[in-house]
């Protein structure tokens, strides 16, 4: 998505990208978030909370992270290396579970980082309270709204999987889009949150990418 052919990060797109994100977030934060959000709320269901459990980072984390192991012992007994630890990096660079491992990692990493400088009350105060805001460097869970956690996930591993087979394209991104709005349908994230949630996960994807095809020169 912010990525040219020549493989080069499109600093002006991601800046296009940024100002417009900042301005649904904006727009959410003031006008279409509570609306938007109550209209959601209604199509809760059993299916929504068994894709938060089963998209969310540490289970993207720790299945790309299995794969990646089982993909470097496979490279290690087809080496004629001995070191079991020598040429980390050399051997699982261009494996597709390395790249949605660094892509989802950082996506969290960053995300982390923002949940508490932001400090969001999540919509459980809305609806039990009818209390919104924001309160900087909270370090309790429920002060971590924003950005969405599952949603950052979701699409630097499934915009990821769709640059690396482009076939499947199409339903990655579907997925990844059912999967925000899952996280406002049971309660969990605000609109808005979701929406800067989903433009962290594809930067970092396309950021990854770019990275580790360029080293791969």
């Amino acid at each position: 998505m912010f990525i040219t052919r020549e493989n080069k990060l499109n600093w002006r797109r991601i800046l296009v990208g940024f100002v417009v994100t900042l301005a649904l977030v904006f727009g959410g934060i003031f006008y279409f978030d509570i609306p938007v959000f109550n209209f959601l709320r209604r199509f809760d269901c059993v299916t929504c909370g068994y894709i938060g459990e089963i998209f969310g980072a540490k289970v993207w984390l720790v299945v790309s992270f299995i794969v990646l192991c089982v993909f470097y012992v496979r490279k290690f007994l087809q080496s004629k290396e001995k070191i079991f630890f020598s040429n980390i990096y050399g051997r699982v660079k261009n494996s597709y579970a390395f790249m949605v491992f660094a892509s989802v990692f950082l996506a969290s990493f960053v995300g982390v980082i923002l949940k508490v400088l932001i400090g969001r009350a999540r919509p459980v105060f809305y609806e039990a309270l009818g209390m919104t805001g924001f309160y900087p460097f909270a370090r309790d869970w429920a002060f971590h709204s924003m950005p969405s956690g599952h949603t950052m996930a979701s699409f630097a591993g499934l915009v990821m999987i769709g640059m690396l087979v482009p076939r499947a394209k199409c339903f990655t991104w579907t997925l990844a889009i059912i999967i925000g709005v899952s996280r406002v349908c049971v309660g969990a994230h605000w609109p808005s949150d979701v929406i800067l949630g989903a433009f962290i996960g594809m930067v970092a994807a396309d950021v990854v990418r770019v990275i580790t095809s360029t080293r791969n020169k």
